[in-house]
């Protein structure tokens, strides 16, 4: 009974991780589902988001353009990632060790010290909520409309030519070359964007903690993978507005199964483990059927 009492407990708490990190998820999903593009930058760009935002907050800007300055912040940074790999031929994933291990350094020098405490300010959910902006329910609510708004929009995107383009890059590049479509240019920005949402998804986090770290981005990498694995097995991804749901749908589910790891007195230390293990788990499942499969095919 107890178990039950502190599951329910914690769902609203992890609700609204649930749709913070959704913007994570989509950021970590483009590189790796849309541009075929595996891409580390994320553990950067998030903890960026929100040093940018509380920096700028307790600075006297609004939060709102504060959060848009965040986006633009995280843009850059995924377009600095996708610009070294286009550049200099290195992996993409030692380009985005370099990214975020650089950002590091400068989210520090972005606050100033390594945190930043913004109790004091108004920050975006004091702007839309007013006197509300610390009921929970409404706090939830105002991040899942804003989630539903930029997977909207996504939706849209990826349906026009440049979208449709950009998704061709991921597919088959040389068939893209062959058909004029420049892949720098699209690649640039599809790792732009994802770096964006990243650091939307930071500075939504600073602003609901009212304080950002520079550490908060640790291990938000493998945790948006695990929502998108999650998200892709409840809905699949065989369309483009399933591909673009399960991230969001990921999310939530991911941090209730949190939820229900807590409720069973597993300490938050035995999370990060239990995650990879998840992540390890999902991806060797397809390989192992498939060499079961080819074990089995008579030659």
């Amino acid at each position: 009974m107890d178990i039950i009492n502190v599951f329910f407990n914690l769902i609203p708490i992890t609700l609204l991780q649930g749709v913070i990190y959704g913007f994570v998820a989509l950021g970590i999903m483009i590189p790796f589902r849309m541009l075929s593009f595996p891409d580390l930058t994320a553990e950067g760009s998030f903890p960026l988001g929100g040093s940018v935002a509380a920096a700028a907050i307790a600075a006297g800007m609004h939060s709102i353009t504060a959060t848009l300055l965040a986006l633009a912040a995280g843009f850059l940074a995924g377009c600095a990632t996708a610009l070294i790999h286009l550049k200099l031929r290195l992996n993409t994933l030692l380009c985005g060790i370099i990214v975020l291990t650089m950002l590091f350094s400068v989210n520090i020098r972005i606050m100033g010290k390594p945190n930043q405490p913004i109790f004091a300010q108004d920050n975006l959910f004091d702007i839309l909520l007013g006197e509300y902006a610390r009921v929970l329910p409404l706090q939830i609510g105002l991040v899942a409309v804003l989630l539903a708004a930029t997977t909207g929009l996504l939706l849209l995107f990826f349906k026009t030519e440049f979208g449709t383009a950009m998704r061709a890059v991921g597919a088959n590049p040389l068939m893209a070359r062959a058909q004029g479509i420049s892949i720098w240019r699209h690649t640039i920005l599809g790792i732009g964007l994802a770096g964006g949402l990243c650091a939307v998804g930071g500075a939504l986090l600073a602003q609901n903690q009212s304080f950002a770290d520079v550490n908060m981005g640790f291990g938000v990498l493998l945790n948006g993978l695990a929502a998108v694995i999650v998200g892709e097995t409840l809905v699949g991804r065989d369309s483009l507005a399933r591909q673009l749901l399960a991230p969001a749908v990921g999310a939530i589910a991911y941090y209730q199964a949190i939820s229900l790891a807590l409720a069973l007195g597993l300490e938050p230390s035995d999370l990060k483990f239990l995650t990879g293990a998840f992540v390890l788990i999902m991806l060797a499942i397809p390989r192992l059927k498939g060499q079961r499969q080819a074990a089995s095919t008579p030659a």
